[in-house]
């Protein structure tokens, strides 16, 4: 009796314990904030090396560890190692942010006659949502999974008014990582009232390692966009959607960023001191992901390709990293160590005659998804 009693506890384990090859998701407590409430972590890992780490200050990419060609792994997100990075340098490291990302005109809009004013927390206009935005918020953990797909959920809950925004808007975070090495976030959005919603995600990518001595204007970039939207002086869309053709933004083959992103004669590239520019990829937000961007870094062989079900992606070169203040591995970020990619919106769409839709009306779920499909380099294995 005693034999099949220790057979039925070994059974029952062995139906309770993760697979062998199950990525995992493991729960800890990444610090506090100034009125003491806890910030939660999320770690999340796979058996081929990658593990990425998420916060809850601001739904965040705290680290994303992978191997290099010859297996030498490296953290390639920038990020701070306390609370009191994020707290004192503010620079959407990583971040989440919304509810309407990237630039407002004037932070003003207009829905059914009534006009809304947001922060103007980037010189003239809104940015990023305002000036406490969804990346300076602590969200809530409400779901943590191990594999095959590890994943976290977080939730954000904004209530009319918030920064300005019309609605009270239940947002959730979720990020997984599985065995392919795909690194996935969705992001979904209900509101009880008619509003506008543009959520993405602000990780600094610099595929060397956010401690080496490389910055990220070595990497190679694909965009498959036959046009983008030019900007003025203040970085506000002008309404047009330009061809890349002959332009510093023609990414439709491999270019090294370095090549022009510094080329003063180009207006644009003046207007945002480098690359800051949203790409055209759609004209709507589509029901599957298609291919946004390809970046690779040839030093490291380490790549990534991006794919979301967003019709915009804004290529941002860290023009705007100030050498201030250091992450991780105590390197001081200056401009250009890093990229961001977001799939989003286009920015100033709700204040844009013919750009793709901004509204969010009750009983309608916001949708983002982005996949990036990570890649070491490495031989494939047999």
């Amino acid at each position: 009796m005693k034999t099949i009693a220790a057979l039925g506890v070994l059974a029952a384990m062995a139906i309770a314990a993760p697979a062998a090859d199950a990525a995992t998701a493991k729960r800890g407590t990444f610090g506090k904030l100034p009125d003491g409430r806890t910030v939660d972590s999320v770690l999340l890992t796979n058996n081929r090396g990658v593990s990425a780490n998420i916060i809850a200050y601001g739904a965040s990419i705290q680290s994303l560890v992978m191997p290099d060609r010859v297996g030498k792994k490296a953290d390639i997100a920038l990020g701070h190692e306390s609370m009191e990075g994020y707290l004192k340098f503010p620079n959407f490291i990583g971040s989440t942010v919304g509810r309407f990302a990237n630039r407002i005109n004037a932070g003003r809009f207009t829905l059914n006659g009534q006009t809304y004013q947001t922060p103007l927390n980037d010189t003239t206009n809104s940015l990023h949502g305002g000036s406490m935005g969804f990346d300076k918020v602590l969200w809530d953990v409400v779901s943590v999974k191990d594999g095959p797909t590890a994943s976290v959920t977080l939730r954000y809950v904004s209530p009319d008014g918030d920064q300005g925004y019309p609605g009270k808007l239940t947002v959730d975070a979720t990020y997984s990582l599985d065995e392919a090495n795909n690194l996935t976030i969705e992001y979904t959005a209900t509101t009880d009232k008619e509003t506008i919603v543009n959520v993405t995600n602000h990780a600094y990518w610099n595929l060397s390692g956010e401690g080496s001595s490389n910055g990220a204007m070595g990497h190679v970039v694909t965009i498959p966009a036959n046009t983008y939207t030019p900007v003025n002086e203040t970085l506000i869309p002008t309404g047009e959607l330009r061809p890349v053709t002959g332009t510093v933004f023609d990414f439709r083959k491999p270019r090294v960023i370095n090549d022009r992103v510094r080329d003063a004669s180009e207006q644009q590239i003046a207007y945002g001191r480098g690359y800051d520019h949203n790409w055209v990829v759609g004209s709507a937000v589509t029901k599957t992901q298609h291919l946004m961007a390809k970046v690779s870094d040839p030093a490291s062989g380490r790549s990534f390709e991006l794919w979301s079900n967003q019709p915009g992606l804004q290529f941002y070169s860290g023009n705007f990293l100030n050498g201030t203040f250091s992450g991780k591995a105590k390197k001081i970020y200056r401009g250009g160590d890093a990229i961001v990619m977001e799939p989003q919106i286009f920015p100033d769409a709700i204040n844009q005659k013919g750009f793709p839709e901004a509204r969010l009306q009750p009983g309608q779920t916001y949708r983002n998804i982005m996949t990036y499909k990570l890649s070491s380099g490495a031989p494939a294995r047999r």
